[in-house]
C-alpha cells in the first residue's frame, strides 16, 4: 500500500489550538464501519455533493444490487437507530455505478427522488415517505441534484439523446408542476465561440445541474449526445464545461471550460473544486485550500471543514488502486487523515463506483463508498468528538 503522501498532523498538540478545532476530531478517535451489516450485494450512496443521511439524521438513504455490475437493484432507507431497513423501490435500473439512481432527499427529508430506465425509457420518480407512495414525475428526463430544502428539483435529458428536452427543467415534486429555468438556447446566445469551438456542429444539451443549498442557484454541464439508445459508454456523449445561473435572477454568472467534480458552498454562493479550490463566480476569484491530493470534494455544513476522497496508488495504467478519504481546513493549510484503503474491486460497472465522501447534516459524520471486495459497501466515519454545525 502506498502511503497518502500529505502531512497529517498532530492538531492537538499544536499551541493556540482550542480543544474544540473542528479537525481535531477526525485525526483520532475515528469508529468506521459499515452502514449496514447485510452482504452479498453492493451498498453505494449516490454522490459527493448530497448526504445520504436524511435531513433529520434519522435514515440513511442507499441503492442496492446483486448483480455483480450493479446496474439492477433497490432503493432503501436504513433506520439509523435500529438498523432496520425499508425498501422504497424495486427493479431500478441505473445508468452504471457510479451514481446508481442518483437517488437523494429533498423537500425537507419528506420525499426521496431518484430516476429509473424502465423499457428503456427514463423517468423521474418522487416517493413520500411518510407513505412510500410513489409517483412518477417526468418522462424522457434524468435527474441531476436538488436541494435537501427544496421542494424544486432539477431534471434534464438524457445526455447520449435528449430529444426534446434540452434546456434544465424545474419539477415541484409536490404539484408535479414542470418550469424551464434557462434553455439551451439562452446558453448558445451567451457562450456560442466556447460552445462551437468545443463541440462543434450538432445538437447540444443541458446536462447534470446542480441546485445550490437555497435553491437560487445552479451549475451545470453541456452534453452533446452521440444519439442512439446506448447509454453505458463513455463515447455516449462529450460532457465539459460548468456554467453558474442565477435562478432567481434569471441571469447567468460565469462559464468555466473545465467541469472537474464541483460542490456548492453551504453560502450557496461559491463552489469547492476538485484539487481543493474555492471559486467565487460572482467575482471570479480561486484560492487553494489544503494542498492535499483530491478528487471529489464537498464543504461540511457550518463551513469549516471539507472532506474529500483522493486516489494515491501509484500503479500503470489508471488500474483501480488505493483510496484516501482526508478531512481539511476551510480556515487553514492542515488536514487529517481518517482512512485509507484498497478499492481495486466492488461493482463490475463499466463506469467504476467511486467512494464519494459526504458529511451528514449535522457535521457529525461521513458516508464514503469503498470496493475492497467483491461487493461495493457504503461506510460511516464519525467523530466522536466532532461538534455540530453553528
Amino acid at each position: 500500500m502506498i502511503l497518502l503522501p500529505i502531512l497529517v498532523r498532530a492538531l492537538a498538540a499544536l499551541p493556540g489550538l482550542s480543544g474544540d478545532d473542528p479537525i481535531t476530531a477526525w485525526s483520532s478517535d475515528v469508529t468506521i464501519r459499515p452502514v449496514s451489516e447485510m452482504q452479498d450485494r453492493h451498498v453505494i450512496h449516490a454522490y459527493f455533493n448530497h448526504s445520504p443521511e436524511s435531513p433529520d439524521g434519522r435514515w440513511v438513504l442507499f441503492y442496492t444490487s446483486a448483480t455483480p455490475e450493479g446496474h439492477t437493484g433497490e432503493i432503501r432507507i436504513l433506520e439509523r437507530s435500529t438498523g432496520k431497513e425499508t425498501l422504497v423501490a424495486g427493479n431500478v435500473t441505473v445508468e452504471d455505478a457510479h451514481r446508481t439512481a442518483c437517488q437523494q432527499w429533498v423537500n425537507g427529508g419528506k420525499t426521496i427522488v431518484y430516476h429509473n430506465c424502465r423499457d428503456r425509457r427514463w423517468v423521474v420518480v418522487a416517493v413520500e415517505m411518510a407513505t412510500l407512495k410513489a409517483t412518477i414525475m417526468a418522462s424522457d428526463y434524468q435527474i441531476g441534484i436538488g436541494s435537501p430544502t427544496e421542494k424544486r428539483v432539477p431534471i434534464h435529458g438524457c445526455h447520449w439523446n435528449p430529444g426534446a428536452h434540452r434546456d434544465l427543467d424545474l419539477v415541484d415534486v409536490e404539484t408535479g408542476e414542470i418550469r424551464t429555468a434557462v434553455t439551451m438556447e439562452r446558453v448558445r446566445q451567451e457562450y456560442d465561440a466556447w460552445l462551437s469551438g468545443k463541440f462543434g456542429p450538432g445538437e447540444t444539451s443541458i446536462f447534470f445541474p446542480v441546485l445550490s443549498p437555497d435553491g437560487k442557484r445552479a451549475f451545470f454541464k453541456i452534453a452533446r449526445g452521440g444519439g442512439g439508445d446506448d447509454f453505458r459508454s463513455s463515447k455516449a456523449s462529450l460532457r465539459e464545461g460548468k456554467i453558474v445561473y442565477d435562478l432567481e435572477n434569471g441571469h447567468f454568472v460565469r462559464m468555466y471550460p473545465q467541469w472537474g467534480h464541483p460542490s456548492w458552498h453551504p453560502d450557496s454562493k461559491r463552489i469547492f473544486e476538485k484539487g481543493n479550490y474555492l471559486m467565487d463566480p460572482d467575482t471570479g476569484q480561486t484560492r487553494r485550500m489544503v494542498l492535499t491530493p483530491s478528487d471529489h470534494p464537498s464543504v461540511s455544513p457550518d463551513g469549516r471543514l471539507f472532506v474529500t476522497d483522493a486516489d494515491v496508488s501509484r500503479r500503470e495504467n489508471a488500474k483501480p488502486g488505493d483510496w484516501a478519504i482526508v478531512v481539511g481546513s476551510m480556515e487553514r493549510n492542515e488536514s487529517a487523515l481518517v482512512h485509507q484503503f484498497n478499492s481495486s474491486q466492488g461493482a463490475k460497472s463499466w463506469r467504476r463506483s467511486h467512494p464519494h465522501p459526504a458529511f451528514s447534516p449535522d457535521g457529525r459524520r461521513l458516508y464514503f463508498n469503498a470496493s475492497s471486495g467483491p461487493w461495493t459497501r457504503l461506510y460511516v466515519a464519525e467523530a466522536r468528538r466532532a461538534s455540530s454545525p453553528k
